[in-house]
């Protein structure tokens, strides 16, 4: 199927297309055309442009509207990567995710300094695999009463796993890179 959206891609228009090749329409082709174009116009599905079914809606970034369409809520760390994207999308809000500053820096670089936008999905697809998978355990750690999520880790245990995922299995540690215990 082709999908169709502005060029110059940022958030939306970088997630979308991963969002889409991965639970959507593995076989999708992207096609990147000036913001003025009419969509009615369009030879395809458009996204994220001014008055098009798949859009901003309700306060909710295009991400969030494909979770809607296309029945994807169900995944609790689609949902909060929507969120986050959200956040990164659209103008700054007083509660931002600290998560959502870092995907727009990201994002914005890979605009500043990748101009063909076929590159910039191919590019940008792995940051999303990453988020992804980031957004998945947080949404499987413990929730509070409200319903949010917290870290179920103290500071001394995530160091100890970090620490732990940077040694390869069966090479010793130096002494100096150990956690000492308390």
């Amino acid at each position: 199927m082709r999908w169709v959206t502005r060029r110059n891609a940022h958030i939306d228009r970088t997630g979308c297309p991963w969002l889409i090749r991965r639970f959507i329409d593995p076989e999708a082709e992207f096609v990147f055309v000036p913001a003025d174009t009419n969509p009615a116009e369009i030879d395809g599905t458009p996204f994220d442009m001014r008055g098009v079914r798949l859009g901003h809606r309700e306060g909710r970034c295009t991400f969030e509207t494909f979770l809607e369409e296309y029945n994807l809520t169900h995944d609790a760390a689609l949902v909060e990567m929507g969120r986050i994207l959200r956040e990164a999308d659209v103008p700054h809000s007083r509660t931002r995710r600290r998560e959502a500053a870092g995907v727009d820096a990201l994002i914005t670089g890979f605009q500043m300094t990748t101009p063909d936008d076929q590159e910039k999905l191919r590019l940008t697809a792995p940051l999303y695999d990453a988020l992804y998978a980031y957004c998945r355990r947080k949404v499987a750690q413990q929730p509070t009463r409200d319903g949010r999520t917290r870290p179920t880790l103290r500071y001394r245990q995530r160091v100890e796993a970090h620490l732990s995922e940077d040694t390869a299995p069966g090479t010793p540690t130096p002494a100096t890179d150990q956690v000492p215990e308390r």
